[in-house]
This record gives structure tokens, sequence and C-alpha cells, in this order.
């Protein structure tokens, strides 16, 4: 394990201290794979993909069939969140028993150039699943709520992203307009920093990044830790560079990439999931002031929307 991961994962929350449940384990497993040394990625890999198997064997036998040792078995379980490589079997146990309890995928997310429409739909729905289960599984709920807690409370909101994330940080911002708050999305870098150095505590910046390390988001979330706001940051990657300056870390979950669904697709659905979950939890925090703002938006549009509404042309 690299410097930089220890480090994180020393000073990040636990949350309730409790290891990962069965149906987060092949989650965590994706999503900290690359910050993995090659060896350990052999376990992550091995216990990923025949949980049954890898269940039954001690520390030493998993150790031969990856190719690996002892003491590196024992590291992937701890950075996978467990205490020692008994409390990764019982897991694996459970999750294996899970898995045969349960049906078999019949589509898998790999779309070949010369698929049918039908079968793109139906491998893009079974992913769009798996990416959402893998995300709601693996999300840390105390480090959710206390960043919804920071946003109910908040004099204004700062959320940053670029590209595919920029997206995202516009529907967040939109979102906790429509509920009251003072919210607002920069995909400008320069102005995104321009308006990061005003935040103060009370203050909330959001960065949005599934590499963890795009600088454009990086570079205003810093100011905005720099001068006191509460800082959160939504990302696939939770040893990325983006987190050093983050009080609260949200972890998605994506498919694999491949050549016809690259990584910012599936990144921006369970994005897309993590923002529903700020909003819905904001709202519920701030009822009584949300619903009459909400409510009010409703009344505003609702001419817009109507068969006879909106200006003629």
């Amino acid at each position: 394990m690299t410097q930089d991961v220890k480090e994180t994962f020393a000073r990040a929350p636990v949350g309730s201290g409790m290891p990962p449940a069965p149906a987060a384990l092949a989650a965590k497993v994706r999503t900290l794979a690359p910050s993995m040394t090659r060896s350990m990625q052999r376990v992550a890999e091995a216990v990923a993909g025949d949980p049954a198997g890898c269940a039954a064997l001690t520390v030493t036998g998993l150790a031969e069939l990856t190719g690996t040792s002892e003491a590196t078995v024992v590291r992937t379980a701890r950075l996978l969140g467990y205490p020692g490589y008994r409390d990764l079997r019982l897991a694996l146990a459970g999750l294996a028993a899970q898995q045969q309890s349960g049906r078999a995928p019949s589509v898998t997310a790999d779309i070949a150039v010369d698929d049918p429409i039908a079968d793109v739909v139906a491998k893009l729905a079974y992913d769009e699943q798996q990416t959402l289960a893998d995300t709601a599984a693996g999300l840390d709920t105390v480090q959710l709520g206390a960043a919804v807690a920071a946003l109910a409370a908040a004099r204004r909101v700062d959320v940053y992203g670029v590209g595919a994330s920029g997206l995202v940080a516009q529907d967040l911002a939109q979102k906790l307009l429509r509920i009251g708050l003072i919210a607002h999305a920069h995909s400008d870098p320069h102005l995104a920093v321009t308006n990061a150095v005003q935040l103060r505590a009370k203050d909330v910046a959001i960065a949005i990044t599934h590499s963890g390390s795009t600088g454009d988001v990086i570079e205003p979330l810093r100011v905005a830790f720099e001068r006191g706001a509460t800082t959160v940051a939504i990302t696939g990657r939770p040893d990325g560079p983006v987190t050093q300056y983050a009080d609260h870390i949200l972890t998605t979950s994506t498919a694999r990439e491949s050549e016809l669904r690259p990584a910012a697709m599936s990144s921006r659905t369970s994005q897309l999931l993590i923002v529903d979950c700020l909003f819905i939890g904001v709202a519920q925090r701030t009822y009584e002031t949300a619903a009459p703002a909400l409510s009010a938006s409703y009344e505003a549009l609702a001419h817009r929307h109507s068969p006879r509404g909106g200006t003629k042309r």
C-alpha cells in the first residue's frame, strides 16, 4: 500500500466502525483496486470473483492461490475495511450465500459494436442497476449524514465539476435552489476559484470528480477548505488527491469502462444517486422551509408545462 493510501485511510472517518456488509465487498474491490499494488489486486480480484471458494481457504491457502504472501492477504483485507482475514472470510461466506440464493444475471455490460439495439438496452439497464446497487452498498451513511447537516445549515453552497461531473454539479445546485438554499454550480475553473475565495465558515463547497484528481475541481475545493468552509468530495477514488481537502468523502461506484461506454457515463449514474440522497436529506431536515419553497417553484413554472401556457410565438 502506498503512503498516500495509508494516510488517507488513517484519517478518513470510518462511519460506524463496522466492517463492510457482504453486499458491499464487490463494490469496494472495484473502487479501491486502482490504488492497490498488483499483488493486492490479485487477492482482491480473487475474493470478489470467487467468494465461496476463497471463504474456504486459510490465509496461507489464499496467499498460495494468488501467488502472494500472507502479509499481502492481511493488508488487502484491512484495506477493504476488515480488521483481519477472519472477518473477510465471514463476509465472503455471506456474499456466497447471497449469490446462491439469488438469480444469476442473464446479461453482462460488455457491449459489442455489432450488438442488436435490444441487447444494448438490456446490457445498459443491467449495468445501471449494478452501478446504483454498488454505490448504495458502499456509501458511508455517517459521512452522508454529516454532509446533509452541513448543507442544511449552510449560508451558501458552491458545487464544482467539469465535463460530465459538471452536469451533475448543475443538477445538485438546481435542486438545492428549488428548496430555498443559495447554491451555485461552477464548471469554469477561474470562476470557481474566484467564488471559493469568498467562502467562510458555515458555507459548503462540494467537489465532484470521478477520478479524484481533476485539477480544475481540486483547486477551488482547496481554496474553500483553507477559507474555513465545510468541504465535501463526491469521488470514485477515496484515495485521490481531492480527498485531502475534503471534510466528508462520499464514494461512488462505477461499472467497468469499455470502448463504447466510457467511465464518464457510468460514473454519472452513481454521482446522481448521491446528489438525490443529499437533496432528500436536506429537504427532510429543512422541511418547514423547503416544502413552501418547492411549492412556490412548482407554481411559478406550472404555466410553462400547460398545453395552453407559455408565451405564444
